[in-house]
């Protein structure tokens, strides 16, 4: 007869090994990257030599004592700040819109996601056609309505080219909160919004007690996950760019890549992405605080 303290502890081993799968994955793409990182920002480490030796904080000394550094810092900034912002506002007013549409919601929901479908190669090459200034769509248009004296290639004009790449951050990225957004308005109950009317109510005083009370927690988690993935994008912008021109769309990853992978040097590839670390916890642990505020005043 198997005892209750021998059905636990093969109870407690066969859960184990469900997880471990899970465990080791976590370990191998999260936990090791992480610490990698951090032991080699304290070194010497270049990619085309063996031998490596503790220099401490002599990477983190440089890194914040070039100019690079700070141009890269601030264009990651105004990179992370526009685009989300633009993203709250374009998909927040989707999500009102498909909110009120009686026919065929699911149709224009479809196409309305369509962006967030691509991969970030073929929308990075589809806008890189779009604006090209010989066979391009828009360089064309611009020229032809007068708007331009000739075509010009919006992804390499200083002018233009951080403008432009915030433009396809929000058209690719509006969806998600499109679509978050407007499963939060489907819960939110309609006898609040009689009741609001009935006490005389105005409409913008039904919209700013209501529908922004009842999905604000989903916002500040859509802006907790968006700062992350922004800030640290790196395949778009690459790809559309490769931080150019005159550095002017390079921010910490392509900074950090290019320190890295270009000039061989991983100890201060590493010491940049550790500071990328530590300053988005510092803007997460921010975000929770308003969460937990907001929580708070619900309760």
């Amino acid at each position: 007869m198997i005892s209750s303290g021998g059905k636990a502890k093969r109870w407690n081993v066969t859960g184990l090994l469900f997880v471990l799968p899970a465990i080791l994955i976590v370990i191998l793409l999260l936990i090791y990257p992480i610490f990698s990182s951090i032991y080699f920002s304290f070194t010497s480490k270049n990619l085309i030599k063996l031998n490596y030796s503790w220099v401490w904080l002599d990477n983190f000394k440089f890194v914040l004592t070039n100019a690079d550094f700070y141009r890269a810092f601030l264009n990651s900034i105004k990179w992370t700040v526009l685009s989300i912002a633009g993203q709250l506002l374009v998909g927040f007013a989707a999500a009102l819109a498909l909110n009120k549409i009686p026919k065929f919601p699911g149709f224009f929901r479809t196409l309305l996601i369509i962006p967030w479908a691509f991969p970030a190669i073929v929308i990075a090459f589809s806008w890189k056609w779009i604006f090209n200034d010989v066979y391009g769509f828009v360089p064309n248009l611009l020229t032809l309505v007068g708007i331009t004296d000739q075509n010009m290639n919006l992804l390499a004009d200083p002018a233009f080219v951080f403008g432009a790449v915030v433009f396809i951050n929000i058209w690719f990225g509006a969806p998600l909160f499109m679509v978050n957004i407007l499963s939060a308005l489907k819960t939110i109950p309609m006898e609040q919004y009689e009741a609001a009317l009935m006490d005389g109510a105005t409409a913008w005083q039904s919209f700013w007690a209501i529908t922004i009370r009842h999905i604000r927690g989903v916002i500040g988690l859509l802006l907790v996950l968006r700062t992350i993935w922004v800030f640290n994008n790196f395949d778009l912008l690459y790809l559309l760019t490769g931080g150019g021109p005159s550095d002017l769309t390079t921010t910490l990853p392509i900074f950090a890549y290019k320190a890295g992978w270009g000039l061989k040097q991983l100890g201060v590839a590493s010491a940049i992405t550790v500071i990328l670390l530590l300053f988005l916890l510092a803007v997460c642990l921010l975000y929770f605080r308003l969460l937990n505020k907001w929580e708070r005043e619900d309760r």
